[in-house]
């Protein structure tokens, strides 16, 4: 392991000789196969390399809504990430704020799910405000009892 990255390395002769306790370890960052012959490789899961590239484009939207100076950096995200567009101009401030947070995060973490899982968590609440979900206290009924129907028991 080196400081820049903290992958564990292993030798590409462990592949054939010790694979079980390689992949074992690709299931967490990754892990580095170092070769004589060539370039040193990364073995992943599916699901790690999955989220590099979602943290990718995410970033790639970041950088756009970040130098057009045309609108607030809010409203340039909500044009990239249109499900924004259903929060009050104040939540999309908050909303731009948290994901940049994030997604800085994730940038100096390489985790990408700091990042994924805030965009996540604010579209989900775009969408239960779409549907008409909303933060009002709930108005009960005063005297519930009128609504049971009692019946007899019977077998």
């Amino acid at each position: 392991m080196n400081i820049t990255d903290p992958r564990p390395r292993f030798k590409s002769s462990e592949l054939s000789r010790n694979a079980k306790a390689l992949f074992a370890a690709a299931e967490g960052d990754g892990v580095e196969i170092t070769r004589r012959d060539g370039g040193n490789l990364i073995l992943m899961t599916q699901a790690e390399a999955d989220g590099r590239d979602q943290l990718l484009r995410f970033a790639g939207d970041l950088v756009i809504a970040s130098t057009d100076d045309r609108d607030t950096f809010a409203n340039q995200l909500a044009d990239r990430l249109p499900w924004m567009l259903a929060l009050s101009p104040d939540d999309r401030e908050a909303c731009a704020k948290d994901v940049l947070d994030a997604a800085r995060a994730s940038f100096s973490t390489g985790k990408a799910h700091l990042a994924i899982a805030m965009v996540t968590s604010w579209c989900e609440t775009a969408k239960l405000i779409a549907a008409g979900v909303t933060a009002e206290p709930v108005e009960w009924l005063e005297d519930s009892t009128d609504l049971v129907v009692e019946r007899p028991y019977t077998r």
